[in-house]
């Protein structure tokens, strides 16, 4: 088998066999494949697709590039959970904890923040003491005992993707369909969890700005779940504006506190609740949607999210008492810088994008890997899209440390902010469920 003979087949639209696609795998990762002709095969792939098949091959031996952890020695069935990336999602923060406290083991790997998204074991690193990065003793452990981990990725776990994806990234190959389903699905097959629930994000903070994008990918990636033996479901949600008000690490770790006591922000809320939902229609504690729902309301009301969460944080070396005094434990900014509206009316839009970038300016997030994130800084939107506005009213609070970046990211929020003259719908959340 030669690699030329397959990036020729596939250059001419030919359907790829398990073998073609696992030397091609298996020779990069261990360097007798050279960076040429891998660039080459992913151009042939970007231009001419992958069949489900193909992608569902691909998929499986990325996975087998490297470590598959095994969750089998904790009883239950075992759900985990991804995002495609958003502004203000620190969903993860609170879903974890609220899902495990309804008896569902739930084994997560969380990334780091680059770019205008944010990384949730960032977000939990700013609650003192914290420690994201587990043995796998101690991740198997936690679970087993209280139900909950999250933890950083491993660089064991599809190692194939990694020297792919930095490939990618400056082969102009990013923006294939294929590509990028196997790259997140390769990680989630690995993580070793029975079920997968997706949050396909949508709009200009996302990844995927237009729907017709997005719903592809979210179908693709169920049929990999589904195709490999994880029954997979993905929900499609908005991000054409910050999910909640706060974005920047103690800043979202502060309102996931609130929400996980009932006094977080209504589309917040709402997307924790429909994502808990599904959470536990996937680990066989609730028969629908409806009963999901009613599940998750019980849970956070009664108190037992907010427990959860404690022992949580407590057993990953953090400060429990932030549920109390998140004043008082999470960092805070020197100063804060008020964003005015320039006209009265009603919010049309808030761009997700921009508002994500002007945080990341402020310190709130990474331009490249090696940048240090700040955990204090960060972005307080004061309205959402379809609330009212007066002139001279503030639509952002920056919170700040220093003031290199300042003026560029006042610029950006002010940019972001689209006030119509009389009143508008706000986003529809939940924009369609795939599986």
């Amino acid at each position: 088998m030669r690699m030329y003979d397959i990036i020729k087949k596939k250059r001419d639209d030919g359907v790829l066999e398990y073998q073609e696609i696992k030397y091609f795998i298996d020779g990069y990762v261990e360097g007798n494949i050279p960076d040429y002709q891998a660039a080459a095969f992913l151009m042939a792939v970007f231009i001419r697709g992958m069949s489900p098949r193909e992608t569902v091959m691909l998929t499986q031996c990325i996975r087998e590039s490297g470590e598959q952890i095994s969750l089998s020695a904790i009883p239950g069935i075992k759900v985990d959970k991804h995002s495609t990336g958003g502004v203000g999602d620190k969903t993860s923060i609170v879903l974890a904890p609220l899902v495990a406290a309804a008896g569902i083991p739930v084994a997560k790997m969380s990334g780091r923040g680059l770019g205008h998204t944010g990384g949730t074991i960032d977000k939990l690193e700013s609650i003192p003491g914290f420690k994201a990065e587990l043995t796998s003793e101690k991740f198997i452990s936690s679970i087993r005992t209280i139900g909950v981990a999250i933890t950083g990725q491993t660089g064991n776990i599809a190692p194939g993707d990694k020297k792919l994806y930095a490939l990618r990234d400056v082969t102009a190959t990013i923006d294939n369909i294929s590509l990028i389903a196997s790259s997140i699905m390769s990680k989630k097959l690995a993580g070793g969890a029975d079920r997968i629930l997706l949050d396909v994000k949508v709009g200009s903070g996302a990844f995927m700005k237009e729907f017709k994008d997005a719903i592809h990918l979210a179908r693709t990636m169920v049929h990999i779940g589904n195709s490999s033996g994880k029954r997979t479901i993905a929900v499609i949600s908005d991000m054409s504006q910050p999910l909640g008000y706060a974005v920047g690490n103690a800043l979202e770790v502060r309102e996931a506190i609130d929400t996980v006591k009932g006094e977080g922000p209504e589309d917040f809320y709402e997307l924790c609740r429909e994502l808990g939902a599904v959470m536990l229609m996937l680990g066989e504690k609730a028969k629908d949607l409806v009963q999901g729902r009613q599940m998750i309301d019980e849970i956070i009301y009664s108190g037992r999210a907010a427990e959860k969460i404690k022992e949580f944080i407590g057993n990953q070396g953090g400060d429990p008492d932030v549920l109390e005094y998140p004043d008082s434990i999470l960092p805070k900014a020197k100063e804060q810088v008020v964003v005015k509206a320039d006209k009265g009316g009603y919010i049309l839009s808030l761009d997700a994008e921009k508002i994500g970038i002007g945080a990341m300016l402020l310190g709130a997030g990474r331009s490249k890997k090696e940048d240090v994130i700040d955990p204090a800084v960060g972005i307080m939107m004061n309205k959402k899209a379809g609330m009212p506005v007066k002139n001279g009213e503030a639509v952002a609070t920056l919170h700040i440390n220093n003031k290199e970046n300042l003026e560029q990211a006042v610029e950006l929020v002010r940019s972001a902010v689209t006030v119509a003259e009389g009143p508008v719908q706000k986003p529809v959340l939940i924009k369609e469920i795939v599986e």
